[in-house]
């Protein structure tokens, strides 16, 4: 009796995933320059869409080894009227390859091989060596998160949890242990009626009960199911609670009314890229989002990218309310704390000596990180104010941002993974 197993679960819909995934890694370095191209080309909100990548032919081709004629030989090939043996072929001029600007009757090459990064790949690539910097485990969460981890295996479960090489294992072996005994009979019984038929005469009632035994013991070996539900082995998986890093990221934007609107796009661009790059990354963040003029407010998502409100500047306002934040939500033993600002550096004279020392004493103390930019090209009392804090506070920094081409470049260096010896 012939058993068979179909495997009836549906195939993905790219079936030649792991073949995708080989490709992408054996060509990362031309997909990250390409994904580098890109994002100059691009505003923020196209960032997270998919990709075409291109990469020279003469790097996709793998190299091989064949078998060689061996030695040195010289051929004159058919067909040929200009050259005669021994003459030397000049190399042949430009016109082939990589393409050009101009147009040529010269030369052959080819295209370049080019592919499609979906959106998911495209935004892998472009936060791959991006974190933020110095995140520490802290306590677990209230509510603590859980992950499933594999457990060896065991005799019940989901079916989507079979594992097909163990459970045929386990039928081969127990097909092995019930039917080798009766093999065993099977082959003496057979032994035995061939020397009975020697003699059919003498022995004819011993054959015809050894033709029966045999014809009993093929039935029984038969009847031996290939797979049974004993066989069944399943991916054992258990739930375990996972130490969570646990962070919070403080986004700070002036508002006031030397922000025009360029400088308050550049800073918005930059708050949505930090956004994207923590809700992505990142699966345990709260983001807290403050405006500021005159006076500080938390705010929403909407309402810190969208609303226009607009005034005076006293940048300590939103330093006082972050602080206020942080002691009655955010415990320093228990949340890795983050902030990021930006500002035309504009601020009321009296006011910035005010936002060093808040800095200084009350926020850098309990932040892991806290990155400043200015979008706007004058050290204004601000700037010249934050300056002061850079030698001594290895975990602040502070960068300059005129144009939005600037934003990313400047975003990475801020949020580069760090090298640790």
């Amino acid at each position: 009796m012939l058993h068979q197993i179909i495997d009836r679960r549906l195939a993905g819909k790219n079936k030649s995933i792991a073949n995708r995934e080989r490709f992408l890694r054996r060509f990362k370095g031309h997909i990250q320059r390409s994904v580098a191209d890109a994002v100059r080309d691009r505003s923020i909100t196209d960032l997270d869409k998919s990709k075409s990548i291109s990469i020279p032919r003469k790097d996709v081709s793998e190299p091989f080894f064949h078998h060689g004629k061996g030695g040195r030989r010289e051929a004159v090939h058919p067909g040929n009227e200009d050259y005669l043996q021994g003459d030397r072929i000049p190399r042949q001029g430009g016109g082939g390859g990589e393409g050009g600007s101009s147009a040529s009757n010269e030369g052959e090459g080819q295209d370049d091989f080019t592919f499609e990064l979906t959106r998911e790949e495209f935004m892998n690539y472009f936060f791959e060596d991006l974190e933020l910097p110095r995140l520490v485990e802290t306590n677990l969460l209230a509510v603590p998160s859980w992950k499933n981890m594999r457990a060896g295996y065991s005799v019940d479960g989901s079916p989507t949890n079979i594992d097909i090489v163990r459970s045929l294992r386990s039928s081969l072996g127990r097909r092995i242990a019930l039917g080798s005994p009766l093999q065993r009979q099977l082959d003496d019984a057979e032994e035995q009626l061939l020397l009975l038929k020697r003699k059919p005469e003498e022995h004819r009632a011993d054959i015809k009960l050894l033709e029966e035994e045999i014809k009993q013991l093929k039935a029984r070996i038969l009847r031996i199911p290939f797979i049974d539900p004993f066989d069944l082995r399943y991916v054992n998986r258990v739930r375990q609670p996972q130490p969570s890093s646990r962070a919070v990221m403080f986004c700070v934007m002036d508002v006031s009314g030397s922000m025009d609107e360029q400088r308050k796009d550049l800073s918005k661009r930059f708050f949505i890229l930090l956004y994207l790059f923590l809700t992505r990354n990142y699966e345990h963040i709260e983001v807290v989002f403050i405006r500021h003029h005159t006076r500080a407010d938390e705010v929403d998502e909407n309402t810190f990218f969208h609303s226009q409100e607009s005034g005076g500047t006293v940048v300590s306002s939103a330093l006082e309310l972050m602080h206020d934040i942080i002691a009655k939500r955010y415990s320093p033993s228990e949340w890795n704390i983050y902030g990021a600002q930006a500002s035309d550096g504009d601020n009321w004279n009296d006011d910035s000596p005010k936002c060093r020392e808040l800095l200084e004493n009350a926020i850098l103390p309990l932040t892991r990180y806290f990155a400043y930019i200015q979008v706007a090209e004058p050290e204004q009392n601000l700037w010249t104010e934050y300056m002061q804090l850079i030698d001594t506070h290895p975990h602040f920094a502070m960068k300059k941002v005129q144009s939005a081409a600037e934003i990313y470049p400047v975003f990475r260096e801020l949020f580069e993974k760090q090298v640790h010896a």
